[in-house]
């Protein structure tokens, strides 16, 4: 029978975010499967738990991958950790549980942080609906194409940046989404937690003499809904005309009408009328 995989969720900065269940699953493993093994020994060493690791990150994720679903195949069980937070968010822990989907390996979850979550709660943006984009990339034209992918959406948006790209960022979208209400969250959970509401114009000139500390996440308000110009933009001359015939109006004016509308000869709105 195969091993779990268990996705544990590590703290983002105080340790005291760990929850028991995670502790639990650390002392019943036999592996954990870490980001940066430097890292996680810390963390371990802090809550005296005494277990085997192994490396598991982007660089190494396709021999590593298939190491660890040997382990899980034999009937051993491996927890997979981030640096912090969450695993398989941005994060090439999504390799290995489709590897295990694939190799019909159980995998489950143990919750905890998501820097991301945190940041939106706090931001005071919409929390109805919002669409995680994770990092830009740091080439500046994939970069430029990913914010004109995501001009138009009304979804807040929240994005991860590393302190020594952040004003670049900031430059590009403000050029590309316009000027909008962020938030700029760093140092989640730790002793200088720091959330700055403000908007991306102002937050260039916040950071033109002051450099950027600790990891960011960016939270920016989506875009406003585009209203249609006409009510019949986006329906077809034929719908457009039975619009009208549902309202009530015979054809011959349903199609009268439509033609005004649209600003195209009577003769083709009737032609299209007379092919349905």
């Amino acid at each position: 029978m195969s091993g779990i995989l268990y996705l544990c969720a590590t703290p983002i900065g105080n340790l005291g975010d760990i929850s028991a269940r995670c502790l639990e699953v650390f002392r019943s493993v036999d592996l954990i499967a870490c980001e940066d093994t430097r890292r996680s020994i810390q963390l371990l060493n802090y809550f005296e738990i005494h277990k085997p690791l192994t490396s598991y990150h982007e660089h190494n994720k396709r021999e590593k991958g298939e190491y660890i679903i040997g382990l899980l195949k034999k009937g051993q069980n491996v927890a997979l950790v981030s640096d912090a937070g969450t695993p398989a968010i941005s994060d090439p822990g999504e390799d290995l549980v489709r590897m295990c989907i694939e190799n019909e390996i159980r995998v489950t979850s143990i919750p905890g942080c998501v820097a991301g979550v945190n940041a939106l709660i706090l931001s005071g943006l919409s929390t109805r609906r919002f669409a995680f984009e994770g990092f830009l990339s740091v080439n500046r034209r994939h970069r430029k194409e990913h914010l004109e992918s995501v001009k138009n959406d009304t979804h807040t948006l929240i994005f991860y940046e590393a302190p020594h790209k952040l004003v670049y960022t900031l430059k590009d979208m403000y050029n590309i989404l316009g000027d909008r209400k962020i938030a700029l969250v760093r140092e989640l959970t730790k002793l200088h937690e720091e959330v700055v509401r403000t908007t991306l114009s102002a937050a260039q000139t916040l950071y033109k003499d002051k450099s950027p500390k600790g990891e960011f996440v960016i939270i920016i308000e989506g875009a406003e809904k585009q209203e249609p110009e006409n009510w019949w933009d986006g329906i077809s001359v034929a719908e457009h005309i039975e619009k009208y015939i549902s309202s009530g109006d015979d054809p011959k004016d349903a199609v009268k009408k439509t033609a005004k509308d649209r600003g195209i000869p009577k003769r083709e709105a009737y032609n299209i009328y007379h092919r349905l």
